[in-house]
């Protein structure tokens, strides 16, 4: 087995270990970097009561905190499951160098975890969205906008 499986598998086993113990779905990832696994993550939606606790998100939190950085340069993501809209926004944040992923998006539509319908919704007008949007306030939203291009001691991302 390659290096490259091996760490697949750990985030395979990380599905089957949080699964096992009602911790949510069936999805593992780990984080690498240089050869290591510097983070590790299960879906932990039903057990934190925490509709953003997916596995690839749980585990970029790990890294971060392990690394002790807001970025994963140099970093590799082996997750279980192709990313759904939500991890693959959190993974481009988080600026990984590569991600593998073991199942895909129909296998896991297949077992009940369709996220189809959010792909559908992005390009739509957001009155046409079955979750409505309507900007509100934009004048005083703007105001943490107009301080941070004034603040000096601010870390750029």
């Amino acid at each position: 087995m390659t290096d490259k499986e091996q760490f697949m598998k750990e985030a395979v086993n990380a599905a089957l270990k949080g699964m096992n113990n009602n911790e949510g779905g069936p999805f593992g990832c780990v984080v690498v970097k240089d050869g290591k696994i510097v983070g590790r993550g299960n879906n932990k939606v039903t057990s934190t009561n925490d509709p953003t606790a997916h596995a690839e998100v749980t585990a970029i939190r790990d890294a971060c905190k392990n690394l002790d950085s807001f970025q994963l340069d140099g970093c590799e993501i082996y997750t279980s499951c192709e990313p759904c809209p939500m991890c693959l926004g959190a993974i481009y944040w988080a600026r990984p160098d590569k991600v593998y992923y073991g199942s895909n998006q129909v296998d896991a539509a297949n077992i009940g975890f369709d996220d189809e319908f959010i792909y559908k919704e992005i390009p739509l007008p957001y009155s046409e969205r079955s979750i409505p949007f309507e900007q509100l306030a934009r004048e005083v939203a703007l105001e943490p906008f107009q301080e941070w291009t004034k603040k000096m001691d601010k870390t750029e991302y």
